[in-house]
């Protein structure tokens, strides 16, 4: 099937966060104008050596920037959020979000020294957008974030609810409850597709509320007599808030430790949160204050090693410790991908005599994310035509669109990252695939994921470096012994016995090659790069990354 990008139709085209949780990029597109919806990021793993941030690959909406007509941003969640420093000068297009979520983002942009460039427009919660031909109304939702918003994109092939990260929570603590008498209005005006979050699709029943965490975190908290240290996700206001309330009916100061729970704390009193409950005390206070006085808020429930409890646990913070008889709650779920340095932590604040506790043993903490139950009343009360699932890996794409098919959805399109979906006119489909892929940040540089910086790292890490300096006259004939060092790939004198042969099995290729290819240098690095690899691989099963340096004289 040919794809044509520029017929009168209206197409959805994720380049993050289909098929995959987090990283989201979602574009809409409608007689030649694109919309993106949000512009996250998702954090590495051990298969990605050295890299801590992954984002998408904005290349076909890049191609397109002319054409973009803005970005609006659901919440501020990292997914959400994260990739906006590094990606919005390539893209230079206006920037929409409520109140909290550019106190989140400004700072962001600060830092990459976007102030100025980058101007984002605040718009109110349940505002409204006119961008030709979108008309986009935000509807309240409820998330493990202040101001999280579904968005109602209203075009000329009908209407279109994208709804971000949500979940039906009847006490959020902190924020309005959802919107449902507009979402039953959307629906009743007849709503042609919802792309929606499927994260929670294959748990059965609801998520829970925050208001039962909190009585749940008040008990343990009572009942602790030494210190207690929180982890918490930083961006979770309500859980701060029920922090702040605990630590107060317990006769203790609640402390934050770590410096994006201070980001979250200042942006959250700046739009009107967490302004009846005290003050938080800083990492330098907590030295003053006895063990049964002292509720710390940390960063680092997922193990992130330059996180406060990680330094903590490993003795290493120049401000706070816990020990022997302390407690630490884990107040946040596992993210996949998390499990090894996450139980790492454990087994560190466990050797320092702490207890552990987490949402296997206690209450303490209930998901950002609709689980069935939540989604069927959604669909209930929206009625759309058509369901794409998103946020989700695939195995929750496909159980969504199942659930989707039992709640008389008509149509349900499972589509990954570089799928266009052409959800008007006729019957949705896929109709064709756009690049998509990954970037990564590397220090202060972006690179592809697949790119040789990347996947030469990764080889470095499993195979080791090897390196030959080769003197040689303008015959290409060796004026000395050529230099031989291998990193990483064998120990002692085993190893200076298989550098010795390296260089016997180089000197011979050189000498071996034909007079004309010897007057060539890149034709002599390439006898020496194939005589150390093979020699490597005859002797270890290992193939190096290779560098030679020839010096001709």
């Amino acid at each position: 099937m040919s794809l044509d990008l520029d017929a009168d139709a209206l197409l959805f085209v994720p380049l993050g966060g289909a098929g995959e949780i987090g990283m989201n990029l979602n574009l809409y597109g409608c007689r030649g104008r694109w919309l993106m919806v949000d512009l996250g990021i998702t954090f590495g793993d051990d298969s990605m050596p050295g890299v801590d941030v992954v984002m998408p690959d904005p290349a076909f909406i890049e191609a397109r920037r002319d054409d973009l007509i803005g970005l609006v941003l659901t919440h501020a969640h990292e997914d959400h959020i994260g990739a906006v420093p590094y990606l919005w000068p390539r893209l230079k297009c206006p920037i929409y979000a409520t109140p909290f979520t550019a106190s989140v983002l400004r700072p962001k942009l600060a830092e990459a020294g976007l102030t100025d460039a980058a101007k984002i427009t605040e718009v109110p919660m349940s505002g409204r957008i006119e961008l030709d031909p979108f008309a986009l109304e935000l509807i309240t939702l409820t998330h493990s974030i202040p101001e999280p918003n579904a968005v109602a994109i209203h075009t000329p092939f009908g209407t279109v609810l994208h709804t971000g990260d949500w979940k039906l929570d009847p006490d959020p603590l902190v924020g309005d409850t959802t919107d449902e008498a507009a979402l039953r209005r959307l629906g009743e005006a007849g709503v042609l597709a919802m792309v929606c979050d499927s994260t929670n699709v294959l748990r059965d029943g609801e998520s829970g509320s925050e208001a039962a965490v909190r009585d749940s975190l008040m008990e343990l908290v009572g009942g602790a007599e030494n210190r207690v240290a929180i982890a918490c996700f930083s961006s979770n206001v309500a859980r701060l808030e029920t922090i702040a309330v605990a630590a107060a009916a317990h006769g203790r100061h609640a402390a934050l430790i770590g410096r994006s729970l201070w980001r979250i704390y200042q942006a959250a009193k700046e739009n009107g949160y967490l302004t009846q409950v005290p003050d938080f005390i800083t990492e330098h206070d907590v030295g003053y204050l006895s063990k049964d006085k002292l509720l710390l808020a940390c960063t680092g429930s997922q193990g992130e090693p330059r996180a406060a409890l990680s330094r903590i646990a490993n003795d290493a913070h120049p401000n706070v410790v816990l020990g022997d008889g302390d407690m630490v709650i884990f107040s946040s779920r596992i993210i996949p991908g998390n499990e090894t340095p996450i139980f790492r932590l454990h087994n560190q604040l466990a050797r320092r005599g702490v207890r552990v506790v987490t949402e296997r043993d206690h209450l303490v903490h209930v998901s950002g994310h609709p689980a069935r139950d939540e989604l069927t009343r959604m669909y209930q009360w929206v009625r759309p035509r058509i369901a794409v699932p998103v946020h989700g890996e695939y195995r929750h794409l496909h159980a969504h669109a199942a659930l989707a098919r039992e709640c008389q959805v008509h149509e349900a399109v499972v589509a990954e990252n570089g799928a266009v979906v052409r959800l008007a006119p006729g019957p949705a489909m896929v109709a064709g695939q756009v690049t998509s892929g990954r970037l990564v940040l590397d220090g202060r540089e972006i690179y592809p994921l697949k790119g040789p910086v990347v996947r030469d790292r990764g080889r470095i890490i499993h195979n080791g470096v090897a390196a030959a300096t080769l003197i040689v006259d303008s015959a290409g004939s060796l004026l000395a012994d050529p230099q031989v060092t291998l990193r990483a790939v064998l120990d002692g004198d085993a190893g200076a016995d298989l550098v010795a042969r390296v260089i016997a099995a180089v000197r011979k290729a050189v000498e071996h090659l034909p007079a004309t290819d010897r007057r060539d240098d890149a034709a002599v690095s390439e006898a020496a790069r194939r005589a150390v690899r093979r020699t490597v691989r005859a002797e270890l099963g290992k193939r190096p990354v290779t560098d030679v340096h020839l010096v001709r004289l």
